[in-house]
């Protein structure tokens, strides 16, 4: 066993297994690659590249030179090329799979925490908008005021028209507005 530092501990046994060691391959790289030859094997130019490429497979080891032929009738090895390709695209499609799922599963957390925030807020704005009509139903409306407005009008012109009787003053000469000194003598 090292330690840190790159010194070898002496308190501690070697580790005595000799086994394979793994190379060091950063997952998201991988799976960048994954993800990156999944998506091309599901389009169309990947299925024109194959097509393309087995009729080529099998017009040169049906019809051309005998000497050149390397897969005869059965096509055994272009049977073996394709299987290959299938056995290394299925985990890669598989890994790419996985990926975008955990992708998706982040993406939900954030939309239900993005509607959980939303949906609060919207509690909040009824309650405020609850509370300023309650509110409202306490101030005066422009109605109201002008109702008011009316009946003190009314008021001081009944007001105005008595006082008017009892001073007696019925000649046409007097001057109807009410004076701010009061009544005249």
């Amino acid at each position: 066993m090292a330690r840190e530092d790159g010194r070898e501990r002496f308190d501690q046994p070697r580790d005595t297994r000799r086994g394979l060691r793994r190379p060091d391959v950063d997952p998201e790289v991988f799976g960048k690659f994954a993800e990156t030859f999944a998506r091309f094997m599901g389009t169309a130019q990947f299925i024109g590249y194959m097509t393309v490429f087995i009729v080529v497979w099998l017009i040169w080891n049906a019809v051309g030179p005998e000497s050149l032929r390397f897969d005869p009738f059965p096509f055994i090895f272009l049977t073996l090329m394709l299987s290959l390709q299938a056995s290394y695209a299925a985990p890669l499609i598989l890994l790419a799979q996985n990926r975008q799922e955990g992708r998706d599963r982040v993406t939900q957390e954030q939309d239900r925490e993005a509607n959980t925030r939303a949906h609060a807020d919207m509690e909040f704005l009824a309650r405020e908008v609850a509370s300023l009509r309650l509110g409202l139903g306490e101030v005066a409306t422009r109605d109201f005021l002008r109702s008011e407005l009316r009946g003190l009008l009314q008021e001081l012109e009944e007001s105005r028209a008595s006082e008017t009787r009892s001073t007696g003053d019925d000649d046409g000469d007097a001057d109807p507005r009410p004076s701010r000194s009061g009544p005249r003598t």
